[in-house]
């Protein structure tokens, strides 16, 4: 399917309202990618979540995985005790939605040296231009 057929089936994600809009960044957001890549591990807790991603605000993991959650991606489970202990896992929607763009977050880790040497050569070329 091109891009141009899913304009017409949905509106397309650049349509200017289309609601794929919203869901494409919650899933490929910064903190997105990584929490949906840790939870394709597995069923986590809040703090190991934290723990995998580094760097993420308790502020900002706790938003990401109510937004991903309320998109249906994620499954919070919070068990009756003291303390309190809450899992969360990916639903088979998260599972596909992870599996996508974790490959594209592998997939861009491993040509990072090809994106080096382009962004040298770019600013190399600039810089002679100047």
């Amino acid at each position: 399917m091109s891009v141009s057929d899913e304009v017409v089936l949905t509106g397309g994600p650049d349509a200017a309202m289309c609601p794929a809009r919203g869901v494409l960044e919650h899933v490929t957001s910064r903190w997105g990618v990584l929490v949906l890549g840790v939870l394709l591990g597995g069923t986590h807790r809040f703090s190991e979540v934290r723990r995998a991603i580094g760097g993420v605000s308790e502020k900002m993991l706790a938003q990401t995985l109510q937004t991903l959650e309320r998109d249906g991606f994620v499954r919070r489970e919070a068990h009756p005790v003291i303390p309190p202990h809450v899992d969360y896992s990916l639903t088979g929607l998260g599972e596909e939605a992870a599996r996508r763009v974790w490959a594209l977050a592998q997939w861009t880790g491993e040509k990072i040296p090809e994106v080096m040497a382009a962004r040298e050569a770019y600013d190399a070329a600039k810089s002679a231009r100047a």
